[in-house]
């Protein structure tokens, strides 16, 4: 049976999305399938699949710098659910520019704003409203040591570590946030940024080089949840999935610091998109490395999708959780942007095989489509 044709001769530039498996992980998955048992089982193979488990454990939050507890998960939209659905809390409090799966579960909870740059705003004192002051220059004020996010009820602050859309980084370690509860999205910074000082955190692995299909909730005191019963202590029923477990294990072991070098990369793009006369989205927010949008004026993202593939280029329309459907950005819609401009963005994201020469390329096609756009307005 032929492997699945994922074609080597294509250019890959949508590692937000996800991110080919470290040969590591691959071959801890491999040895892992040649031999387990269900943890949860008594006899002698099952509790030495118990005691690999719970090694991986100890590794991944050891690799991590996180000290608490870890949940395996199938991902992070799992730990999301998870964290946000079950917290024991009167309400959450997030922002317009998380992902949809944070959304999704929140439903009507209240909503900060965002500026243009995609930072959450953060009101000075409880009850202000949408008089609001810059999340970055309100933080810097020393406030009253009484000042809390809710009168008596507890509350959940989830918000998003590094945006998965425009890459922007949320400068969460200087919140001053009272008795709440802060949530962190850590999806898209997990194995690539230091983990940041909150209290549940969700990570998947496929974003930094494990598996598919499995990921894990970061958290402090197993009391701030209600449990479900099951495995996992009692908070996630279902067999756990040890291959990918001890997957995800190695990949965060094997990675190495190349955020140096995509920073170098992501700069270089930047100046070749902007000099070529499109526009970087968040310009002058801290942003991850891996991460950058842009605008091609007078040209959709759907078009731009269909000329990239065309020239054997994967790049994304925003999220790839809804880049299929090819919908307006409600994270851009949040930051300002009008419709018409929100829809003529995409994203490329870095990995670690992201070469110059990828750059090259991707500007090259990048500049004849702008080229093209150009001539007809002419």
């Amino acid at each position: 049976m032929s492997s699945l044709p994922l074609a080597a001769a294509r250019l890959y530039l949508d590692h937000a999305a996800t991110t080919p498996m470290l040969p590591a992980a691959q071959a801890a998955m491999v040895e892992a399938m040649a031999a387990w048992a269900n943890p949860s089982s008594p006899h002698a193979d099952g509790r030495a699949a118990r005691a690999a488990l719970e090694a991986a454990r100890a590794r991944i939050g050891a690799a991590l710098g996180w000290d608490g507890h870890v949940i395996f998960t199938s991902g992070a939209s799992e730990a999301i659910a998870i964290a946000l659905m079950r917290a024991k809390a009167g309400r959450v409090v997030t922002s317009p520019v998380e992902h949809d799966a944070v959304l999704r579960v929140t439903g009507g909870a209240q909503r900060l704003a965002v500026d243009g740059e995609g930072i959450v705003l953060f009101p000075r004192h409880p009850g202000e409203g949408r008089d609001l002051t810059s999340f970055s220059v309100a933080l810097k004020e020393k406030r009253d040591a009484s000042l809390r996010w809710h009168d008596g009820d507890g509350i959940v602050l989830a918000v998003q570590y590094v945006n998965n859309e425009t890459g922007v980084i949320q400068p969460l370690d200087r919140i001053e946030r009272g008795g709440a509860i802060l949530f962190a999205d850590c999806a898209q910074s997990a194995g690539k940024l230091p983990l940041p000082d909150a209290d549940m955190i969700a990570i998947s692995a496929h974003k930094f080089g494990g598996p598919p299909g499995i990921g894990a909730l970061l958290i402090r005191d197993l009391a701030l949840i209600e449990p479900s019963g099951g495995q996992e202590q009692g908070y996630r029923a279902g067999t756990e999935n040890l291959p990918a477990i001890l997957g995800m294990a190695a990949a965060l072991e094997a990675r190495e610091d190349w955020m140096g070098r995509a920073a170098d990369l992501r700069a270089r793009l930047d100046a070749a998109i902007e000099a070529a006369g499109g526009l970087v989205v968040a310009r002058n927010a801290p942003r991850i490395p891996t991460i950058a949008s842009y605008r091609m004026p007078g040209l959709s993202a759907r078009a731009q999708l269909i000329q990239f593939d065309l020239a054997g280029i994967s790049v994304s329309a925003g999220s790839a959780c809804s880049s299929g459907s090819l919908k307006t950005s409600h994270v851009l819609g949040a930051m300002g942007w009008d419709e018409v401009a929100a829809s003529e963005v995409v994203r490329v994201s870095f990995g670690p095989q992201t070469l110059d020469s990828d750059l090259d390329s991707y500007i090259a096609v990048w500049r004849r489509m702008a080229e093209r756009v150009s001539a007809k307005v002419d």
